[in-house]
């Protein structure tokens, strides 16, 4: 089914604009009919963040904006859905176009702008949709025209920890004026003092729901040692590496719409996002597990980010250029992975590699 999905959906939606063929995708998955996926390999079952994955391949934040279709998303077989992400008010984002595809690149320019339904309408979407379980994680952020961003963020944990599975402190979208500046060594400690204090006024009617810091690929290795101490002395239970760039490789092809202003993501940001894995892996040194993102669109890439020092994968744009059928066929390579190197776990292979590609030049 999903193969024949993507062969009629795929070029159908090429005609469209890139933010109107991802609505009709959203809604095409609201249809989706309600059969129970394929079980996973037993192999690729994931422990982290005291959470259970069947395996190890999410979607990330984006994708599914206002909680609108997370149930299909888990029947295609991703391991986990990353919904938003949310502001405590609705918000328009920044004007149209806002959205383009770099066909030859296979990449992808957003500058959105933290457009979404507003917190009180995804929580009922979230709370009408509870008792299928599943990990839905909370991606939650501050409004544009907030005067306290960070108790924008704390009105958010004390608002969906009784039914986000995780939440996401996203500090790193490039399309919110100011709010990279959140990644700063001194404004990162203090919101995520009250991040997690927030957390833990709620955990007795909510239970402990982890905490995961998202970051850009853009951040100095100095700005990085920073970070991660950060993390690490506020005991965050994970962080999200990373979100997209705004840098501008000189190998990109569409040499036009690369000037398009807004994060880039896609195969062009493989390298540095697997490079940035790697350096906050060695960084961690196991204080938390890591979600790697930025350019997976095969079971290698995947496998890569992995041995790069991910515990869990993160899809998105690949999915523009690839289908819903890439979910499958990177299962299926990492199981195949297992079975022919005889380990019986991906959690084996977490981070092999990591002092090798931080040893490597500097991806360009």
């Amino acid at each position: 089914m999903i193969r024949a999905f993507d062969a009629v959906s795929l070029p159908l939606l090429r005609w469209f604009d890139p933010e109107d063929a991802h609505r009709l995708a959203i809604q095409g998955l609201k249809l989706w009919p309600p059969v129970k996926p394929r079980p996973d390999n037993p192999r690729l079952a994931v422990r982290a963040f005291g959470l259970n994955f069947p395996n190890p391949v999410g979607i990330a934040a984006g994708f599914d904006k206002n909680a609108e279709a997370p149930d299909a998303l888990l029947r295609l077989g991703f391991g986990f859905v990353e919904i938003g992400t949310v502001t405590p008010k609705p918000q328009a984002g920044n004007p149209r176009p806002r959205l383009f595809r770099l066909d030859r690149d296979e990449a992808v320019i957003n500058r959105m702008g933290f457009n979404n339904d507003g917190a009180e309408v995804v929580l009922r979407r979230l709370a009408a949709r509870a008792q299928y379980g599943g990990i839905v994680g909370v991606n939650v952020g501050a409004n544009k025209d907030s005067d306290d961003r960070v108790a924008d963020y704390v009105k958010l944990i004390e608002t969906f920890a009784p039914l986000a599975s995780y939440f996401t402190v996203n500090v790193s979208s490039p399309n919110t004026p100011g709010l990279r500046n959140l990644q700063q060594a001194a404004a990162l400690d203090d919101l995520l003092a009250r991040v997690i204090e927030a957390r833990e006024r709620v955990r007795a009617a909510a239970g402990d729901t982890p905490v995961l810091l998202k970051i850009a690929p853009d951040l100095s290795l100095g700005e990085l040692d920073d970070v991660v101490h950060i993390a690490r002395s506020r005991r965050v239970d994970g962080m999200i590496v990373a979100n997209t760039t705004l840098s501008r490789s000189p190998t990109l092809r569409e040499r036009t719409r690369m000037n398009e202003q807004g994060g880039l993501s896609g195969r062009p940001l493989f390298r540095l996002s697997t490079r940035m894995v790697a350096e906050t892996y060695v960084r961690a040194e196991g204080a938390f597990p890591l979600i790697g993102v930025g350019g997976i669109d095969s079971g290698g890439a995947a496998l890569t980010k992995i041995r790069a020092g991910a515990t869990l994968v993160q899809l998105y744009s690949a999915l523009v250029y690839k289908g819903l059928g890439l979910v499958e066929s990177i299962k299926a390579d990492l199981a195949s992975t297992l079975l022919r190197t005889g380990r019986e776990s991906l959690a084996e292979i977490v981070g092999a590699d990591a002092p090798m590609i931080t040893a490597e030049e500097w991806p360009v």
